[in-house]
């Protein structure tokens, strides 16, 4: 039989884990560093959150007011590890669920990562790289730019410096589909970008072996309202903002992390997921 949830409350309260208070500017190492230098310079603090299943709401979500929004999508992949059937066959398939998404005249997919929950390890961790290049799932409060990431992205999909200075309205998203059957284990959980205030996001370096980048981390607000979708199907998909340079009454960042649904079987197939980024013009 498939793994279900044996119950599905419209909230559930679970723990998702805050950056605490810092004077310095944050740092987290993908990579080993080098010796004597820790992993991170920052510390967190897990925080009970009630989290909404956005199954159950009288209104939907949507992209520009909350940040996120679930989309019917089927694909034709046979097989997500084949990086050239994922070119090939999966980013015109997310080009079009992006446009669909937000009305851009434009796409560009730039990015894709898989991702596999490691047995054994919990679901509230950074997701640094695996043995086998695969990200776990990340379980710490984030969005994955900040304003000046964001406006540096531009500048490396369109490779062209003047393009990017006359670019009007552009965002950058995220798609994410289950690649492994129904979604039981460690699903995704967003932060309302309306219930997130500018003083708590936290510009944060990524340090990788070739590259430094720029994340946010996120301080706790009890004002922060919590979503998620019980059981994503695998022809759904989530597309969340990252990044929105207009400043005019749309959401701009979404928080996001794993968490573990307090109802999860304890024998349910470990999640396995697929993460596309996508610049949009509009």
């Amino acid at each position: 039989m498939p793994h279900v949830l044996t119950q599905n409350p419209a909230l559930v309260t679970s723990s998702v884990s805050y950056v605490k208070l810092t004077t310095d500017k944050p740092f987290n190492y993908m990579f080993e560093p080098p010796k004597g230098v820790p992993w991170e310079s920052c510390e967190y603090e897990q925080r009970e959150v009630q989290i909404r299943d956005e199954r159950q709401s009288l209104s939907a979500p949507t992209l520009d007011r909350a940040g996120f929004e679930l989309l019917q999508s089927p694909t034709t992949m046979k097989n997500f590890l084949d990086q050239e059937e994922v070119r090939r066959t999966y980013y015109p398939e997310m080009e079009s669920a992006a446009l669909r998404a937000t009305g851009g005249r434009s796409v560009h997919v730039f990015d894709h990562l898989v991702r596999k929950r490691e047995e054994g390890r919990p679901a509230l961790s950074f997701g640094r790289k695996t043995q086998k290049s695969e990200a776990a799932a990340v379980g710490r409060v984030h969005n994955d730019y900040t304003e000046r990431s964001g406006q540096h992205r531009l500048r490396l999909v369109l490779g062209d410096e003047e393009a990017s200075r006359v670019t009007g309205r552009y965002c950058i998203v995220n798609i994410w589909r289950s690649i492994s059957g129904v979604i039981v284990d460690t699903p995704l959980a967003f932060c309302d970008a309306l219930s997130v205030g500018k003083n708590d996001l936290v510009d944060s370096d990524i340090r990788y072996p070739n590259r430094t980048g720029e994340i946010c981390l996120v301080r706790f607000n009890p004002a922060h309202r919590w979503s998620y979708f019980h059981a994503l199907q695998p022809d759904e998909v989530l597309v969340f903002k990252q990044y929105d340079s207009s400043m005019q009454g749309v959401s701009r960042f979404t928080p996001h992390a794993a968490f573990d649904h307090p109802d999860t079987p304890p024998d349910a197939p470990l999640r396995q997921s697929m993460e596309v980024r996508v610049l949009v013009l509009y």
